[in-house]
């Protein structure tokens, strides 16, 4: 009896540690300011012709200079899982989720096609945050190329 209740106290506190560093570290990539919760797909086929939801991954993006960097949420990881450079990025599309996609985004979410150094993404966001993230890379230093469409 005594060894079953220590072991459940155990669990009980491994559980509570893991939720402590989940919000610690979201926390501290929120620390820098300019983040917003930004769901991605990566490496989507061109021939999509009904998404049925695969694939979103949900994160957090954080502005960094001229690039985003992007976090799971789920993940103990403190580096960014993607690093998408403001330069490299070309929006070819804006659409509203379709079909199982609006069980697999939030609510209000917008999705973004875009092409980053060839690869074939979509970011999806909400229309506080597509606002932002266009205007950033409208933002651009003289110079500098940006695709917006």
């Amino acid at each position: 009896m005594v060894l079953a209740l220590l072991v459940s106290g155990i669990v009980v506190l491994l559980v509570l540690v893991g939720l402590f560093v989940f919000g610690l570290r979201r926390r501290l990539i929120q620390r820098s300011g300019g983040t917003f919760d930004c769901s991605l797909r990566w490496n989507v086929p061109e021939e999509d012709p009904e998404p049925l939801g695969k694939g979103w991954v949900y994160g957090v993006a954080r502005y960094n200079g001229d690039r985003i960097e992007w976090f799971r949420v789920f993940s103990y990881a403190p580096r960014p899982r993607r690093a998408l450079e403001r330069d490299s990025i070309e929006v070819l599309e804006r659409r509203t989720p379709q079909g199982e996609e609006e069980l697999a985004l939030l609510s209000d979410a917008t999705v973004l096609v875009c092409l980053h150094r060839g690869t074939r993404l979509e970011l999806a966001m909400s229309e506080d945050a597509l606002t932002g993230f266009l205007a950033w890379l409208e933002a651009a230093p003289p110079g500098q190329r940006v695709n917006v469409a």
